[in-house]
């Protein structure tokens, strides 16, 4: 999905039950733990700037960076009503271009899944490090191979909120460990009691745990940890999701 275009007026309400708050403390408490206490701090795939928010607010110094035009509008307008201080970015994961260095970098609920194309991925972790000062911290989480064919799989979800219904197909192809997924919305114009129907698409790809340590390695980056969603343990092999906690060792100019 290029811009999320409709579905960014909707996506805090369809993603409530994502426990920003909790999220936020676990990351805080991995790169404290780390060595990355404070800082400037790279939220990457910021999407509508929630954890950014929460992120500026325990004293960092965020750049929240996403491809979605969209997105980015809601983050700005976040931003406006609560006061942070956050600089917001439009660009893609693997096109990432800073004007500085960076002392910690997140990317947050399987957004990097949403690359498909492998050169692709393995060029954002790349750029990662080329922005990341020496002993930098770079936290971020995949959906696992195991969530795409048990979870994802070829299942229909539907969600019914007091704004939109939303109805969420998905399609794997095991061959290449891609979900083709299409969000049905349907907004409710209250003006004249119906609802509209809006379609998105996109699609997220899964990546063996193996290939991605392997991938961060070449750019530099220590694999600390591996853990489930919670930061809690290490993931295992029935964990929908991964949480990667890696080092950065050497200056970006290597």
């Amino acid at each position: 999905m290029e811009s999320y275009a409709d579905f960014a007026y909707y996506y805090d309400e369809l993603t409530e039950n994502a426990d920003y708050a909790a999220r936020c403390g676990v990351l805080c408490d991995l790169l404290a733990a780390h060595g990355a206490g404070e800082g400037i701090l790279l939220d990457l795939a910021c999407g509508t700037g929630t954890l950014t928010a929460m992120l500026a607010g325990r004293g960092y110094d965020v750049i929240g960076v996403d491809a979605s035009p969209d997105m980015l509008s809601v983050a700005q307008q976040k931003q406006a009503a609560q006061g942070f201080n956050a600089v917001f970015l439009c660009q893609r994961m693997e096109q990432l271009d800073l004007y500085g260095t960076i002392d910690a970098a997140v990317c947050t609920l399987d957004s990097l899944n949403h690359i498909t194309n492998e050169a692709d991925f393995k060029e954002a972790l790349r750029r990662v490090a080329l922005f990341m000062n020496d002993g930098g911290v770079f936290l971020f989480d995949v959906n696992t191979p195991y969530k795409h064919e048990t979870v994802l799989a070829d299942n229909t979800f539907v969600y019914d909120l007091d704004d939109v219904y939303c109805v969420w197909q998905n399609s794997y192809d095991p061959a290449t460990k891609t979900t083709d997924v299409t969000l049905d919305l349907f907004p409710y114009d209250e003006e004249n009691d119906c609802y509209d129907r809006v379609t998105e698409s996109f699609a997220e790809r899964a990546y063996a745990l193996s290939d991605i340590r392997r991938w961060l390695t070449e750019d530099r980056f220590e694999v600390l940890a591996v853990l489930d969603e919670t930061g809690s343990r290490p993931v295992n092999d029935t964990d929908e999701r991964a949480l990667f906690v890696c080092k950065k060792h050497g200056t970006q100019f290597q």
